[in-house]
């Protein structure tokens, strides 16, 4: 059973290089690729199961930060070795979704009422692991620039 969720085809075919050089490593030829698809076929799911963990795995090891967005609240999560540390904002505007490209851009030239929060807490389970989940509920691998905006935006309303 994999650890985290078995990569789509998509996924699976933008990391066709990557997914040989698995095969070569575990020592899988082309041919005998070939030959475990059409032979064994629980074999070769097992396989790509394993690779997937090995994606999730390298993936999740390297994020930094996450992001959730919904209509009228932004989430930014820096993601610590020990901890997650939550920069949010909550738009007060009733008719803006900052979802879309215009209220969004609304957003960046602060032509909205927000609120702006910060919380942190420890992991429960392996960080990996709560980062996975928190992916599966709608969050996204993110470069951390709002958490940053988002941080120096609360430490200069104190």
């Amino acid at each position: 059973m994999p650890k985290y969720r078995h990569l789509t085809k998509e996924e699976l075919d933008a990391l066709q290089k990557e997914f040989v050089e698995f095969l070569v490593v575990n020592g899988i030829t082309a041919d005998k690729w070939s030959a475990i698809k059409e032979n064994k076929k629980e074999s070769a799911e097992e396989i790509i199961e394993q690779f997937s963990d090995v994606v999730w795995e390298g993936a999740l090891r390297k994020a930094k930060f996450l992001e959730l967005r919904n209509p009228k609240e932004l989430l930014t999560f820096q993601c610590l070795p020990d901890k997650l540390v939550l920069m949010g904002m909550k738009v007060k505007d009733a008719d803006v979704d900052i979802t879309t490209k215009s209220g969004f851009e609304k957003l960046k030239q602060d032509q909205l009422e927000t609120t702006f929060y910060t919380s942190e807490k420890k992991y429960f389970k392996k960080r990996e692991e709560e980062l996975f989940e928190m992916i599966q509920n709608g969050c996204e691998i993110a470069d951390g620039a709002l958490f940053k905006r988002i941080a120096l935006a609360i430490a200069q309303k104190k």
